[in-house]
């Protein structure tokens, strides 16, 4: 496993359902779920922010 330096999301609670963020040295954006550290999903920055605006859009009606 790569050695991150993974950050605890601001949204996530202090106790469980924690989502990590870290850079890797490539420039993707790694994401995993405190429950299960071992799998890791990556992704570009622009793939990141243009998944985070869908959800966002589709969180208010926008879709």
């Amino acid at each position: 496993m790569h050695d991150y330096q993974w950050q605890k999301s601001s949204y996530s609670n202090a106790a469980v359902n924690c989502v990590n963020v870290a850079a890797a040295p490539d420039g993707t954006v790694c994401l995993r779920e405190s429950d299960d550290p071992q799998v890791i999903l990556s992704a570009t920055r622009d793939g990141l922010a243009a998944f985070l605006a869908a959800i966002k859009e589709s969180r208010t009606g926008e879709l």
